[in-house]
């Protein structure tokens, strides 16, 4: 994938947090496209290993997290931390957003 130039990227996160009223609101807004855009399943490599990333959440602390699975294992990444595969999955530009906005 790509990297977006930061004039598109401060568009999908104006797009996300036009009614949004603090950082709070916004980071609801931005995981909203995410959740609503990102086609799941697909599979990446976490640390040399292949998962399948089966769902987008938001945690209690304010985190977005793709909820990973391998087999039985169940495991929470940090979107911020996440690898994506290439070609990365469709709605991943809201991903890249989101690390943008999180700096």
């Amino acid at each position: 994938m790509s990297p977006l130039d930061p004039a598109t990227l401060e568009k999908l996160i104006e797009d996300a947090t036009v009614d949004a009223y603090g950082e709070e609101e916004q980071l609801i807004g931005l995981f909203t496209m995410i959740e609503e855009n990102l086609a799941v399943p697909f599979t990446t490599t976490v640390l040399g290993v292949e998962v399948d990333v089966i769902g987008i959440d938001l945690t209690r602390d304010g985190r977005v997290v793709a909820r990973c699975a391998r087999g039985a294992v169940r495991q929470n990444i940090g979107v911020l931390d996440l690898p994506l595969p290439d070609p990365a999955p469709e709605g991943s530009p809201w991903i890249e957003a989101y690390r943008h906005w999180a700096r």
